[in-house]
Formats: C-alpha cells, structure tokens, sequence
C-alpha cells in the first residue's frame, strides 16, 4: 500500500524548476514537496545526451532516497534526454515539462506556426517537434537555441537594455521569417523573462509556460494511480541544492514567487 502522504520529487540543473514547483504548490496545496537544484552542474543544455541522463539518473535516485512517491522532471533538457530512460528505471511514475508545454502551444495556436525558445540541448533534441507533431502534423515548429538567458535569469538581469538586445540577437530570425502566433519558453527559467521576451516578439504573440500544464498533468497522474495526498493540511517543502545553498536561498525567492526559506545541501556524484 503506498504512502499517500510521502512527497513529490521535482529536480531541475538549478533554480529555474522552482517555476514548475510554484505551479505545483498552486494546484495542490496539500502536497508534500522534494525539490533537488543541480547548481554544482548546471546548466544541463551544453551537455551531451549521455551526461545529462547519468546526472538526471543520480537526482532521481536521490529524490528515491526521500521516500517520493512521484517524480517531475523540471528541465527541458533533462526531459528531452533522459525522460523516457527514467519512466523505464524506477517504480515510481515520472512526469517531464515537454508533453505538457507542447499539448498547451496545440491549444493556444491559431496559424500552426510554433516557435520554441530553449537550450542548446532541447532544440538540437527537436522534442517539443516531435510532441507537437504528434499532435497535429499541421503544426510548423521553429526552435531558437537561447543559451545566455539561463544565466541572465540567475544573475537577475530581467530586464533592461542588456536583456532587450540578447533577446533581439535570438528572437529577429524568428520573428521576421516564421511569423509564429505560439512561443513555447522551453526552460524553466524563462519565465522570469517572459515580460520582454513579450516585449520583443510583440502582444500578439502567445508566450507559452509548460509550469501550470505541468502540474495540471501531475494531478492527473496522482488520481490515476490513487496516490494523492487525502491530508487538508498545507503540504511540507525540503529543498536541496548540490551546490551552495546559501546561494539558491537568496536567488531561488525570485523562481518561487515567495522567501525559499532553508536550502539543504546534498551530494548526488556518488549515486550510481
């Protein structure tokens, strides 16, 4: 019988899941909440398929060690390499960001015509293509790799003149020869920047965000198997970063849209 009570694991390559673990603590409230931050390797969207599997491989087994009874994979890149290679490994269900963003761009988009803005890694991967594609073979799907904007989010550079002329830089070829009337913000830490990633491709364009998606998909999966939580108490948090907590306490209130309260440190190298 398993315990209904235990908590969800979310992991991300830093602090930008905490975007998905917000969504999360939105929708259901009773929860109790794992958040693991890889900030000692971040980011994950410069590696290879194979580094970032063992190191998505190394957080869950870490988030097992917490007794989860769910997973979520909050980096799009994590979820483009290694999702599926998780679903086979462990007992528990795991849920990545790409199904759930790609299903939200399908209903949001009129013209068909999709940009996806995201790592190096989750463009190269075509991931949201093909979960687009599977949608509708319609859909004409555009990735744009971003790859300075993980470290704008982190530093805090939103915006400003900085951010406007990196997001110019990326966005122009997107914008003056695909026209998309749907941009996917393929990372979880481009939330932050979604008021001038707005401001650079223009108000009628839709900016999506896989975080509330997410969730809505994790609450299904929870009924389904029959393991959400029955408690009316508010849900627990413990959040772990790999690297130095102080730092993903003082940066992570700006993701989670409240104080990060306590950063736990936690080594997940030697898990194999």
């Amino acid at each position: 019988m398993p315990n209904l009570d235990a908590p969800i694991g979310v992991f991300d390559s830093g602090i930008g899941g905490l975007t998905v673990l917000s969504a999360i603590q939105k929708l259901l409230p009773h929860e109790n909440l794992v958040y693991l931050g890889d900030t000692a390797r971040v980011p994950y969207g410069t590696k290879s398929r194979e580094t970032v599997t063992r190191y998505s491989i190394q957080n869950t087994l870490f988030l097992m060690e917490q007794n989860v009874k769910a997973v979520v994979v909050a980096c799009n890149t994590a979820s483009a390499h290694a999702l599926e290679y998780l679903k086979g490994k462990f007992s528990v269900p795991v849920l990545g960001v790409i199904e759930p963003g790609a299903l939200a761009a399908h209903k949001a988009t009129v013209s068909g015509s999709i940009g996806v803005m995201g790592t190096e890694g989750t463009i190269k991967s075509e991931a949201y293509k093909k979960a687009l594609h599977r949608l509708s073979n319609k859909h004409q799907v555009f990735g744009v790799a971003c790859p300075l904007l993980v470290s704008l989010a982190e530093e805090g550079w939103l915006t400003g003149d900085i951010v406007d002329l990196v997001l110019e830089k990326y966005l122009a070829p997107l914008k003056k020869t695909q026209n998309p009337d749907t941009v996917i913000l393929g990372c979880t830490h481009y939330p932050l920047l979604k008021n001038a990633v707005q401001k650079c491709m223009g108000n009628k364009v839709t900016l999506v965000d896989s975080a509330h998606e997410t969730a809505q998909a994790l609450k299904e999966i929870l009924i389904q198997n029959k393991i959400a939580s029955p408690s009316a108490l508010q849900g627990t948090l413990q959040v772990y970063a790999t690297d130095n907590p102080d730092t993903m306490a003082r940066l992570g209130g700006h993701f989670l849209g409240r104080a990060l309260g306590s950063v736990h440190q936690a080594d997940t190298s030697g898990l194999v």
